[in-house]
């Protein structure tokens, strides 16, 4: 009885799959980057923007007026008294991307220290 000649693959035939599957990964690392880059900006113009309306309803219960500034103490904790999970504390929301977040003024846009993650008026 013979043995089996083609008991398994040659070296040129696992180097291709090597290289095929090099290629595959190199087309998509960048294009997840993309992707999670852009969910965390997106996430983050959104508690921009609720950020904004939780300030927009504080200036109103408080009487506040345009140009009036957000101090990091009572200010603060009205304004987070209208996002879930920060009632009562002086604590901001958390940037996706690593940034942290200003009240600034009334009026104002809030600001994220990541660059690009600005709300538009």
């Amino acid at each position: 009885m013979r043995g089996r000649a083609n008991a398994g693959f040659t070296l040129i035939e696992v180097m291709l799959v090597v290289a095929i599957i090099g290629l595959l990964t190199g087309i998509a690392i960048p294009s997840f980057s993309r992707a999670r880059t852009q969910a965390q900006r997106s996430r983050c113009l959104d508690t921009l923007r609720i950020i904004d309306a939780a300030k927009e309803m504080a200036a109103s219960a408080n009487h506040w007026t345009n140009g009036t500034v957000i101090a990091p103490t009572s200010e603060v904790i009205a304004v987070n008294a209208y996002i879930k999970g920060l009632a009562g504390t002086t604590n901001t929301p958390t940037c996706p991307a690593g940034g942290t977040y200003d009240y600034t003024r009334i009026g104002d846009n809030a600001a994220c220290s990541v660059a690009g993650h600005v709300l538009q008026p």
